[in-house]
């Protein structure tokens, strides 16, 4: 039986910058959290209206089947 050959890839090491307290660069500013919600709006209201139409579809079989 052949062995497997495993190749081995070169670690880039970080260069020395500006020192970081828990993840956060010091000195930089400017930087905001600013997410795109616009898909998961989007997927929700999709979700709501299903959920609304099965629940009403749920109600008027429930007066045909007494």
């Amino acid at each position: 039986m052949a062995k497997k050959s495993r190749s081995t890839s070169t670690k880039s090491t970080p260069s020395k910058s500006t020192p970081t307290f828990a993840g956060i660069q010091r000195g930089v500013v400017g930087t905001e959290f600013n997410p795109d919600y616009s898909t998961t709006k989007h997927e929700l209201k999709r979700i709501g209206i299903l959920a609304a139409s099965f629940f009403a579809l749920l109600i008027a079989l429930s007066f045909f089947i007494k």
